[in-house]
């Protein structure tokens, strides 16, 4: 019980300071011998518990991105299981609505995703925003389609184009992160950032010449 216990302090230990090198100096340069320093053990001991650095980093980062993701994409699904008239209905406010729910989870993790957004390049993680970008284009494009949305449909509006404006808008979103905003702040921002987008969005699901 012993060890078991100082194994798991030790693991505990080289997280918490792996993950204040990592912001510090982003993963290609942050240093194992630094890390295994400050937590008080060998190099050795983290090539053993991890692997390698991205082991490490993945340590860190996987088990919030995989949450984050799965969370995006059951909000996702239980959306497009909504009848059309629903979806119609609701769309603005359901948006909202879980935006809120995954703010609060970015800030629970804040870290991490500071690390995403700003300390990952060298990673596999360095994508992550794109993956969240890929996602919703994905079934945004679904919802126009149960629509019957005529840009879409007269190929005005394609795939190529509802990426870009995504891609802005999850940039803005992560903004909040970048710029190390108070939780209450954050939620103003992003509220804010939702209206603004919705507005936009509305010229693409309905647009006048």
């Amino acid at each position: 019980m012993a060890v078991a216990k100082q194994k798991a302090g030790v693991y505990d230990k080289v997280l918490e300071c792996a993950k204040s090198e990592f912001l510090s100096k982003g993963f290609l340069d942050a240093s194992l011998r630094t890390i295994a320093q400050e937590a008080d053990t060998s190099t050795g001991s983290i090539y053993t518990r991890f692997g390698d650095k991205e082991g490490l980093f993945r340590a860190i980062a996987e088990p919030v991105v995989d949450q984050f993701k799965a969370m995006f994409r059951r909000v996702q699904e239980d959306f497009h299981q909504l009848s059309e008239e629903e979806q119609r209905a609701d769309m603005g406010q359901y948006t909202a609505r879980h935006q809120e729910e995954m703010l609060d989870y970015i800030y629970d993790h804040f870290d991490v995703f500071r690390l995403l957004l700003d300390g990952a390049h060298g990673t596999r993680f360095s994508c992550f925003l794109d993956e969240l970008v890929d996602i919703e284009v994905e079934y945004t494009y679904k919802y126009m389609e149960v629509i019957g949305c005529e840009s879409v449909k007269s190929g005005l509006v394609t795939e190529e184009f509802i990426h870009i404006i995504v891609t802005a808008y999850f940039n803005g979103m992560f903004e909040v992160v970048r710029h190390n905003m108070d939780r209450a702040a954050a939620h103003r921002y992003v509220k804010m950032l939702n209206c603004y987008h919705m507005a936009g969005f509305s010229t693409v699901f309905d647009p006048h010449p």
